[in-house]
């Protein structure tokens, strides 16, 4: 039995039993029968009360704890102390707007309060981040500098469903570069059980791989690692659960989806892009300097060969379809860098792959 179905019930005999009073009563006044009046206005309560109660109890309270559930805590205190600080002012200017004449001295003490206490609120909520830091900076000051590095050692991080499926992160969290706590909240487990008891092959196989990353991550005593049992009511999507949480924890986001990567930069929620690193750390080549591929397939345009260097760059090779399956020297020409990663076009160094092979 539903809550709402609670509150119907309640609402529909609350207006039944109204309907009735206001029935007789109009039913007097009229000098008729209030029989009849109060049956009918009985009737058309209940059926009001059925229909009208969920949107004016059980509705709105819901839409309230869906909003705050997506408030993160510093949000939550920035608004308190700006409400206080409000009506502080507005505390202050109540006894000289009092000695104003009728009706002003009435009015304008409590339009005071009112207006005081939404634009402090909407100050302090604008501008929580730079007086957080204030009173942070103010802190590690006062206690010698140790309590800043610390926040940020301490900062923890959401692992997305993807990142895990991709395995990579198991190699990263070993070289150490992710200082603060990994943690995987119970929705993203519960949506890599999902995929893993999926009938499709290849998806069952990627859940049971995500499943295999997080059971060798959590046995490994060297990374700090564990698996919360968080969840945010009244959203179902797995990313904006993501999102939302991170805004509440102070958390950075770990993923490989370029959606998520978006939208949680979008929402002010920061980003650890693994495809970004692995971009980043990839060796750079200059044009002109010279460097050794395997050409293992025919380019796009006539002529072409592409190969792929051990990092997984291509190489484009002009005039390389006749080196297929040949490890052959290249000079580089141009590198371009694109969304999808960094690409090198080179040409075949013809007399010194010939000394070679007279050698």
């Amino acid at each position: 039995m539903s809550v709402d179905f609670i509150a119907r019930i309640i609402g529909m005999v609350v207006f039944f039993v109204g309907g009735i009073y206001l029935g007789t009563y109009l039913g007097r006044s009229a000098g008729e029968e209030t029989v009849l009046w109060a049956l009918v206005f009985g009737l058309v309560g209940a059926l009001m009360g059925l229909v009208v109660t969920p949107f004016i109890t059980t509705r709105p309270i819901r839409t309230f704890r869906k909003q705050a559930s997506q408030l993160s805590v510093r949000t939550m205190v920035a608004g308190l102390v700006g409400l206080i600080v409000g009506l502080i002012i507005a505390a202050l200017l109540a006894f000289p707007l009092s000695l104003l004449p009728q009706p002003f001295s009435q009015i304008l003490p409590f339009l005071g309060a009112v207006l005081f206490g939404y634009l402090s609120v909407t100050l302090f909520v604008l501008r929580q981040n730079d007086i957080m830091n204030v009173f942070g900076q103010r802190f590690s000051a006062g206690s010698g500098g140790a309590s800043a590095p610390a926040a940020q050692d301490n900062l923890s991080v959401l692992l997305d469903t993807s990142v895990i499926i991709d395995g990579r992160i198991l190699d990263i969290a070993r070289t150490g570069f992710i200082a603060g706590p990994m943690l995987v909240p119970s929705f993203v487990l519960n949506e890599l059980q999902h995929i893993a008891d999926s009938s499709d092959g290849l998806r069952r196989q990627r859940g049971r791989r995500g499943l295999d990353i997080l059971n060798r991550l959590q046995k490994d005593p060297n990374i700090s690692f564990r698996i919360v049992d968080l969840d945010v009511e009244g959203v179902r999507a797995v990313d904006d659960k993501l999102v939302i949480l991170a805004k509440q924890l102070r958390s950075q986001v770990l993923t490989n989806d370029y959606n998520l990567n978006r939208v949680a930069e979008l929402q002010g929620v920061g980003v650890l892009n693994i495809n970004e690193l692995a971009n980043a750390v990839k060796a750079v080549f200059l044009p002109g300097e010279q460097m050794e591929v395997n050409v293992i397939q025919e380019g796009k345009e006539s002529g072409q060969g592409v190969g792929y260097l051990d990092d997984g760059t291509m190489v484009v090779v002009e005039e390389g379809k006749e080196y297929i399956d040949k490890v052959i020297p290249v000079t580089v020409t141009k590198v371009l860098q694109t969304a999808a990663g960094r690409m090198i076009f080179a040409r075949p160094d013809i007399g010194e792959y010939r000394e070679r092979a007279v050698e």
